[in-house]
């Protein structure tokens, strides 16, 4: 999602055979059942989603009860839970024999079902987040489903490799863990790094890589790369229907200022006709001066109220507008320099929710690395 990820080691042991079941998993079977799942547990979809983002390292130690309390004493009502985090990591160990994922996983959630009955008492909507396509554990057991450079693996400047987004076995990898989450009780499964990596197309020539079914096919490489990302958002949409769970996609901010970010494939328009909640990443710290204003982080209201004129034209084009809400920004970002940034706490938290209000949207995700949010805050203003 964004560069303040307190990054956990990544210790990828050698391929045991359970490991090598789940990624040399077949195509999933065409036909869906006709039944939709049951967990067994019961959650509502809340009058509006207010949540905060959780680690797997935080969901499965101390800092969960906290975070429980917290959002139980306040206007908050969702949790976004690291299922497959951003580095691949599979955030629980499956127990389910019959899992292609059982065994592999870390042991950060160690009894996610025991998490989810908490949750159920507390009201809380749960959210699985699985980070797809930005995935060094993967490309690393499976170097030909990831961009080679040479005879060594791609990674970008943070160290960070990419799974190949043409592959439709590296699709049936990630569905196929969504799939495990909803059938834990996660009520929405939530996809991050949805996209090739950034600026993509500057190095598309000199890296390896196999496109699959998409080699042949008479476009533009910039036109594939949409089809692919948005045709993985409408296979995993279809995957997930029998288990009554949404679908959330987060995409960057910028990419609704566009007709489609060529780079990274991602069309905003075309995601967001496939899913069922649109999460766009607002977080005034990141935007340059598009909207005219030379500082934006520190003017959040401003900054999210341009933002959400826009994206409320571009939805209005639609027939059927997925859900809007966005990710704001709870955290400091110092790294912009002396007089570019400002330090974040109540005022500017309710600053941009209230821009988001103000203009017709009431959902919001708050976006901490450390989950350390701030207190006091009023959401809804």
């Amino acid at each position: 999602m964004c560069i303040f990820l307190v990054q956990q080691p990544v210790h990828a042991q050698s391929m045991n055979e359970t490991r090598q079941v789940a990624l040399e998993a077949k195509e999933l079977p065409v036909n869906a059942p006709r039944f939709v799942f049951d967990s067994g547990l019961k959650f509502d979809y809340p009058d509006a989603v207010r949540g905060i983002y959780v680690t797997g390292p935080a969901a499965g130690g101390s800092k969960l009860n906290e975070l429980i309390k917290y959002v139980d004493e306040t206007d908050l009502n969702a949790m976004v839970v690291d299922i497959k985090d951003d580095w691949g990591n599979i955030t629980y160990k499956a127990k389910d024999s019959d899992s292609p994922y059982a065994g592999i996983g870390k042991d950060y959630i160690k009894d996610p079902k025991a998490m989810l009955k908490k949750f159920e008492d507390k009201k809380i909507y749960p959210i699985a987040r699985v980070v797809v396509f930005k995935d060094s554990l993967l490309a690393k057991e499976k170097p030909e489903w990831s961009f080679q450079d040479g005879e060594e693996i791609w990674k970008n400047g943070r160290g960070e490799a990419f799974v190949n987004p043409f592959l439709k076995e590296v699709w049936d990898y990630n569905v196929g863990i969504a799939i495990e989450a909803a059938k834990m009780g996660f009520k929405e499964i939530q996809f991050d790094y949805v996209r090739f990596p950034e600026g993509f197309e500057n190095k598309e020539d000199d890296l390896k890589y196999d496109m699959g079914e998409y080699d042949e096919a008479k476009v533009s490489h910039t036109a594939k790369r949409v089809q692919a990302v948005t045709d993985f958002v409408s296979y995993a949409k279809k995957r997930l229907e029998p288990y009554g769970v949404k679908v959330s996609v987060d995409i960057f901010g910028y990419t609704a200022t566009l007709p489609e970010a060529p780079g990274i494939g991602q069309n905003f328009t075309k995601i967001s006709e496939n899913v069922d909640v649109i999460s766009s990443m607002i977080y005034p710290s990141h935007w340059t001066s598009y909207f005219g204003i030379d500082k934006p982080d520190l003017e959040p209201y401003d900054l999210v109220k341009e933002y959400a004129k826009l994206e409320n034209e571009k939805l209005k084009e639609l027939k059927t507008p997925p859900t809007s809400r966005p990710w704001l920004q709870d955290f400091t970002a110092s790294y912009l320099g002396d007089g570019n940034y400002q330090r974040y706490g109540k005022e500017e938290v309710e600053a941009q929710i209230k821009a988001l209000n103000d203009n017709g949207i009431d959902e919001y995700l708050l976006w901490n690395a450390a989950n350390r949010y701030t207190k006091g805050v009023d959401y809804t203003p």
